[in-house]
């Protein structure tokens, strides 16, 4: 099964954007897009199973080509609302098979069920746990999108904060580093990313302020992060941040890499195995990180 890109674009527009708003409970919106993302073509010979990381489910993702010492713990987005293993698990095992390491996709707790700092706390807790489980942190890459991606940053700056060994890379696709919203790019035409439902999502997740630097990375002092790759769209409404970010990255001294990805959308990642275009891209992130890993 092969889609052309304007087609999934179309899709995206037509079912998935109309789902993700302020009219939709998140609960709902959990249970919609969990049945719309199904269906996965994943690398030949993947296998999937559920897993834990120092008790926060996860699903683990070996591709075929996976070295053992090698992991890649995966942060999904969605607004820090919706999103799981199911929605993510093309993206992730197709990035996994591209860096040559085992992939778990964290299942983190959601708002507004469970606001900051809880996903942060899961996402801790799951790395320690790959820690003293044995890999080393340079054989460790974290990646995520959107509000992954933002959380991956979270992540990285709460090592920092308690002295624990920084992963070997942090590979972000549009990461939401600015939950005040503030620099969000509107007149973009995106077809998925509303700024209404954003706003849910901060409001959600952030009810007590969006100037904390975990919330928005935007605002952190960036000093010390270990090596970025950094992708963005050019059809989506966080491309501005995006490179706002990038920019304060290498300010800071950050070793940080940047591809714009010219005819995609927020997230088009997501088609992995079932667009061509996706499936590249994912690749690309996934080349990178694999050397990373050395």
């Amino acid at each position: 099964m092969h889609l052309p890109l304007p087609a999934a674009r179309l899709v995206v527009r037509r079912l998935v954007k109309p789902v993700l708003g302020t009219r939709v409970p998140p609960a709902r919106q959990r249970q919609v897009i969990n049945a719309l993302m199904r269906v996965a073509i994943l690398p030949k010979g993947t296998r999937t199973e559920a897993a834990h990381l120092a008790g926060v489910p996860a699903e683990r993702i070996s591709p075929p080509g996976s070295r053992p010492d090698r992991v890649l713990l995966y942060l999904h987005g969605g607004a820090y609302l919706i999103g799981s293993p199911t929605t993510h698990r093309a993206a992730a095992a197709h990035l996994a098979d591209a860096a040559g390491a085992v992939a778990y996709v964290l299942d983190y707790r959601l708002a507004p069920e469970n606001p900051y700092p809880a996903a942060v706390e899961d996402a801790l807790a799951a790395y320690q746990g790959l820690l003293e489980s044995g890999f080393s942190a340079e054989h460790v890459v974290v990646a995520g999108d959107s509000a992954g991606g933002g959380l991956a940053l979270a992540l990285a700056l709460r090592l920092r904060e308690v002295g624990i060994p920084a992963p070997a890379a942090l590979g972000l696709i549009s990461p939401w580093v600015d939950l005040s919203l503030a620099g969000l790019d509107t007149t973009v035409d995106d077809p998925l990313l509303s700024r209404g439902w954003l706003e849910l999502g901060a409001a959600s997740y952030a009810p007590g302020g969006t100037d904390l630097p975990e919330v928005s990375p935007l605002r952190a002092d960036l000093a010390g992060l270990p090596p970025l790759f950094v992708q963005a769209a050019s059809d989506e409404m966080f491309r501005l941040d995006v490179e706002r970010f990038v920019d304060a990255a290498r300010a800071a001294g950050v070793d940080v890499t940047y591809a714009l990805l010219e005819g995609h959308w927020h997230v088009s990642h997501l088609f992995a195995g079932m667009v061509s275009e996706a499936t590249d891209v994912v690749r690309q992130l996934g080349g990178w990180l694999r050397g990373a890993l050395g």
